[in-house]
């Protein structure tokens, strides 16, 4: 396992890389100048080179990279072209707001998923069956910003209730953070919820099928013990997966979330970036959440091998 581990961690490198490489040249791409952007009616040619120096992008491409990845290895991100404010810094401290948001959408999610799913597999073709696969498809079929806007719409027009603007932190106001933060985290988990409980439903009909389910009922084992220790646990294999791929989307892929309900994270601080041309703010971003998405596969493969003992790496 140590030495899975250790290679797993040195196939970042070239990973990293190759992403890094490949978001540097896309917003060299993209139509537009973050000079022209400063300066507006003002640009002179004087005035543009003097930006262009001060912003370090007058040399060529090739130095700019590697004066920005150099940067990035030492913990350096860079700095923002429109405010000089440090990118790392903002960085860590939006990803906690998302981390939060994350978390919260995951125990929504997997207090509505696991249960139903179980349950519609246990009584399959049933009619709780077909409500929960109606919910389920309902869940992976209605796109966020929609049930988002529909909701806010619904607690506005029914009780008066519109959602809270200002961001306040955990530490600030737990209470406050979080009739901020419940909203979005209802709207992100039942996405996941939809899809979760259409996994977990097939994993444990599959499962229920196997012929050891069926040796530890004759055992005479109580029925809790059968689902919950070796149905749903030999299930759970697919089920980890999927979920580790939806936190690892979670962490950087609630853009639109975040815009509709004002939180600051790390999806609206890299959709502001891209809109104002940023690119220590895209770039860094970017690296920043494709290094959190590889470590979150790394710890679901990891453990697979606590799931199931059969699994082992060399």
């Amino acid at each position: 396992m140590k030495n899975y581990i250790i290679r797993r961690v040195l196939m970042l490198i070239p990973i990293l890389l190759g992403i890094s490489i490949a978001i540097f040249l896309i917003m060299q791409l993209i139509p537009g100048d973050v000079v022209s952007g400063i300066l507006g009616i003002e640009e002179t040619p004087e005035l543009r080179a003097m930006w262009e120096k001060k912003l370090g992008i007058d040399k060529p491409l090739v130095t700019q990279y590697f004066n920005w990845i150099s940067g990035v290895v030492r913990g350096d991100f860079g700095e923002s072209f429109r405010t000089g404010a440090k990118v790392f810094p903002e960085i860590l401290w939006r990803f906690s707001i998302s981390a939060e948001l994350a978390i919260l959408a995951c125990i929504v999610a997997w207090i509505i998923a696991f249960p139903l799913g179980i349950l519609s597999a246990l009584k399959r073709n049933s009619f709780i069956d077909r409500i929960v696969r109606v919910a389920a498809l309902l869940g992976v079929s209605v796109p966020g910003f929609a049930f988002a806007t529909l909701l806010i719409l619904f607690l506005a027009l029914v009780f008066g209730y519109y959602p809270p603007i200002k961001y306040v932190s955990l530490m600030q106001n737990p209470l406050k953070n979080l009739e901020i933060m419940i909203l979005p985290a209802i709207v992100l988990g039942s996405s996941m919820a939809g899809s979760v409980m259409r996994m977990t439903r097939s994993s444990m009909l599959e499962v229920l099928r196997q012929d050891f389910i069926k040796a530890v009922r004759a055992k005479g084992a109580p029925e809790r013990i059968t689902i919950m220790r070796h149905a749903f646990r030999n299930a759970s294999i697919p089920i980890v997966t999927l979920v580790g791929m939806q936190i690892g989307i979670l962490m950087g892929g609630t853009v639109v979330i975040e815009q509709i309900f004002s939180i600051p994270g790390l999806g609206q601080y890299l959709l502001t970036g891209i809109f104002q041309r940023d690119f220590p703010i895209v770039q860094g971003t970017v690296l920043f959440m494709a290094t959190i998405y590889v470590i979150i596969n790394l710890l679901v493969d990891i453990l697979y091998t606590y799931i199931d003992p059969r699994i082992t790496y060399s």
